[in-house]
């Protein structure tokens, strides 16, 4: 279906990058050309000239257009602080965070095989002061704020938890993409166990 901006033409931008992205998660980003790509959302390659400058250009514009930052699944936690279960709170943003890793994992992977493109994206998301070292700080903070209230243990290392929380979600993430399957068991039950282990509530015996 060909999208279609407010006028009722066809976006061919969008179709562009939309067929682009069909082209990562099937081929991988490593020896995409443009000819490739122009063939793929049916125009002409002068067409996608138009458009951006180049593959660089494209490819660049793809990965920012096509993965939602991952502050969105953190975003409410700031607001949680204090209320309900610290714990639930941490899963249910991990859950959003391992929807967001399972989408940006086949998509980011390639960056490492094209030197150049990897440069730009990393260039890219500093000028605009994007990366995972913010949704960490997210995780620590939240954890560190409970912590003041006494309801996570204050022994923990906010920043480990954070740290041990965010990677988990991206391994498994990585390990279904590579391996083809979902792994055991769920991340929903997985993730409760984490956080039980890494951000316990405070042991009220002790």
């Amino acid at each position: 279906m060909k999208r279609k901006d407010g006028s009722g033409k066809i976006n061919r931008r969008q179709e562009i990058l939309k067929a682009a992205e069909r082209l990562v998660l099937t081929r991988g980003l490593s020896g995409i050309t443009t000819r490739q790509i122009s063939e793929e959302a049916g125009c002409s390659e002068g067409a996608l000239y138009v458009h951006f400058k180049g593959r660089l250009e494209l490819l660049l514009a793809m990965l920012e257009e096509s993965l939602p930052e991952m502050l969105g699944a953190l975003r409410a936690l700031h607001q949680e602080v204090g209320r309900g279960s610290p714990q639930e709170n941490l899963a249910t943003a991990l859950r959003g965070v391992f929807k967001f890793h399972q989408r940006a994992t086949p998509r980011v992977a390639g960056l490492f095989a094209d030197p150049e493109l990897h440069a730009a994206f990393r260039a890219s998301l500093s000028r605009q002061n994007k990366g995972p070292h913010l949704s960490l700080k997210v995780l620590e903070d939240y954890i560190a704020a409970e912590q003041g209230l006494g309801r996570i243990d204050p022994r923990v290392d906010s920043q480990l938890a954070a740290y041990v929380l965010m990677s988990s979600s991206f391994f498994r993430a990585f390990s279904e993409q590579f391996f083809g399957r979902p792994m055991r068991p769920a991340w929903g039950k997985l993730v409760e166990q984490l956080i039980a282990a890494v951000a316990p509530t405070v042991d009220a015996t002790k």
